[in-house]
């Protein structure tokens, strides 16, 4: 009797364990996008899913905010008159179709732009988006980036690259299956149009001073 009850409480721990082992497995994120979803605050960085790959970078200079602010400063009129809203890098934007999450540098949007969840502004419902080149965000920013915000139907991106040399702007829009067909790029200095919707000719030498 006591042979058999040792044997009936090893099978049960076994058991047991193997069940824990299980359950962890299924709590285990799959893919870049469900990490994501689990991640905790990261106080000075920000995280991003790029083509199936979770990206965590720190948060920007100040003069690379400087940009942004200035932006947001500049397109205020625009968006009085239309009621619209933006967001200097504190908001997030899931993208339709491969459903990545990405935090831009600028957003404009309406007031009723719709949502994923809670957190995030759905890719197609925005107006623009804007992305601050640094040196370490560059390629992806020049690269991924405008195919990424195409794909998931952003009207306008916007890329304020100011360490490239010389600085540039470059305004991207008119979607046509899943790319932009039109960029527009001009040096730090000179006036740069951003399309319809907006209407605004964007005076560059801000983001100099």
């Amino acid at each position: 009797m006591v042979a058999m009850t040792i044997r009936h409480e090893e099978t049960t721990e076994q058991e047991a364990q193997e069940r824990q082992e299980q359950t962890r497995t299924k709590e285990l994120p799959r893919t870049a996008r469900e990490l994501f979803d689990v991640l905790p605050e990261l106080p000075g960085f920000r995280a991003e899913v790029i083509e199936g790959t979770l990206i965590v970078s720190p948060v920007g200079t100040p003069e690379h905010a400087r940009c942004a602010m200035r932006l947001y400063r500049a397109l205020m009129p625009v968006m009085d008159e239309h009621g619209w809203e933006g967001w200097t890098g504190n908001v997030d934007v899931c993208i339709e179709g491969p459903r990545e999450p990405t935090e831009p540098d600028f957003v404009l949007a309406p007031t009723d732009c719709p949502r994923w969840g809670d957190r995030e502004l759905l890719s197609s419902g925005l107006i623009m988006v804007a992305e601050v080149a640094s040196t370490g965000s560059a390629p992806r920013d020049r690269n991924e980036k405008p195919t990424l915000y195409a794909t998931g139907g952003v009207p306008i991106y916007l890329l304020i690259d100011m360490v490239a040399a010389p600085p540039t702007l470059a305004v991207y829009s008119d979607i046509r299956d899943g790319a932009y067909r039109t960029t527009t790029t001009v040096e730090v200095g000179t006036s740069l149009l951003l399309p319809h919707p907006i209407d605004v000719k964007l005076d560059t030498t801000i983001f100099t001073t």
